[in-house]
């Protein structure tokens, strides 16, 4: 049973496999993750009233997990569902890191106010968190990009620029001096 793996480990800072081999975890920080009560953060989040979140959530922690694993745990931290504004800084970051590496093979990457609205629109849950968003700048982004770039549509040394029509993402290119 997982649990009484983790409570050995929490308890007494070591773990024994079954070959008796023994792993020290006295000088380890565990980070654990659950969606646990994340139904009861839609909700209050929703409605605007995240006051009683926390133990509304700790409460359906407690109805989860034996009292013994979860007097383990030095800390407890509940999370608010993503904002939009939150989503536009993650797609920010997830782009300079496909800019860097379109570099490396001399390419820039430019994306337009209305491209990035769109992929942020796209991978906007509130449900599920940023893994929407990684899978819109994947499948509306980077795989059409990669597909342009096989087929020979944009040459090294160019200014790739990503613009939106309607729902869709268009592809251009300048040199770089002419930008």
């Amino acid at each position: 049973d997982v649990f009484n793996v983790l409570l050995q480990v929490l308890e007494d800072g070591r773990l024994t496999d079954g070959h008796g081999r023994t792993v020290d975890f006295r000088n380890t920080v565990i980070v654990m993750t659950s969606n646990l009560g994340s139904h009861l953060i839609q909700e209050k989040a929703q409605s605007g009233d995240t006051r009683g979140m926390r133990s509304a959530v700790l409460d359906e922690v407690g109805r989860h997990f034996r009292p013994e694993f979860i007097n383990r745990v030095d800390e407890l931290v509940v999370f608010e569902p993503l904002k939009r504004e939150q989503i536009r800084a993650i797609l920010d970051i997830q782009l300079a890191g496909l800019n860097q590496r379109l570099e490396s093979q001399d390419y820039t990457l430019e994306l337009s106010e209305a491209a990035r609205d769109r992929l942020a629109e796209a991978g906007f849950d509130p449900v599920y968190g940023a893994r929407p968003l990684k899978r819109a700048i994947q499948q509306r982004l980077e795989n059409p990009l990669a597909q342009s770039l096989l087929r020979g549509e944009f040459m090294p040394g160019t200014r790739i620029v990503v613009d939106a029509d309607g729902e869709n993402l268009t592809f251009s290119q300048q040199t770089r001096e002419a930008a």
